[in-house]
């Protein structure tokens, strides 16, 4: 137990809560999967809560959920138009999804399921699919017009393409690896020094004198993971308003 405390990895590792096995597939229920069930309760839950009365004067938490509404929505119309409302739900359930659970991620012994690249790469996925998917239905074969910019030279063009596939390509890698990252080097260096808090601690007033420093850094790492949390909500909700401009307006 004692080696929990101070492995930073170990808020990392996911445990089989219900072990389930079909057809020689791990299906298990998990500590992730129960802390996705959470966010999606939590989330909804709190959005009911606070518009289920829809005061014409709104309370403290309501004005919490309008803002968020009007928040998602400036964004959106901002990068894709007034056309980009369409979309409105989706991206509205995406920036609320990673927001509760970095939220959640926060409070101690909780699992933080955006740490995790199968996580965060199946939300890019998601996002990256709609927007082919959607573009190929609305454009056709014009939805191609999107690797190939206007004005460029005809000799430039094969190139500038093949850099064009490589970028659209790599969206989803890099949509996921950094809000993944963000998520993870964060809770390892707050874990590190809470580590360093603990071991300090047990070695008597020397050791409690000398913890003070670290104790200070993880206050303050725990208020900068607070503003990450809300940064990598809203990176990743701008970049999928920007990704879903490509699908409505391919040509550039």
């Amino acid at each position: 137990m004692a080696a929990d405390k101070v492995d930073p990895i170990h808020q990392f590792h996911i445990n089989k809560l219900i072990p389930i096995e079909i057809g020689g597939y791990d299906l298990s229920f998990t500590n992730s999967a129960l802390f996705m069930v959470a966010t999606v309760v939590v989330a909804a839950a709190f959005l009911f809560l606070t518009t289920s009365s829809r005061s014409l004067v709104p309370g403290r938490l309501q004005s919490v959920s309008e803002m968020a509404y009007e928040f998602v929505g400036n964004m959106l119309r901002d990068a894709a138009g007034t056309q980009g409302m369409k979309f409105f739900p989706f991206v509205f359930s995406l920036f609320m999804f990673v927001l509760v659970a970095n939220l959640l991620g926060l409070f101690p012994y909780f699992f933080t399921v955006t740490s995790h690249i199968i996580v965060t790469f199946g939300l890019a996925a998601l996002v990256i699919g709609t927007v082919v998917v959607y573009g190929f239905m609305k454009h056709g074969l014009g939805f191609l017009k999107l690797f190939v910019p206007h004005g460029v030279p005809v000799f430039l063009l094969p190139l500038v393409v093949l850099i064009e596939v490589i970028s659209f390509v790599s969206r989803p890698v890099s949509l996921s690896v950094r809000l993944f990252a963000n998520m993870l080097a964060g809770h390892i260096t707050l874990k590190v020094f809470s580590g360093f808090v603990v071991s300090l601690s047990a070695l008597g007033a020397v050791g409690v004198a000398g913890s003070i420093l670290p104790l200070a850094m993880a206050v303050a790492l725990t208020a900068l993971e607070l503003l990450v949390a809300f940064l990598q909500a809203y990176v990743f909700a701008v970049l999928t308003c920007m990704y879903l401009n490509d699908a409505l307006h391919p040509g550039h």
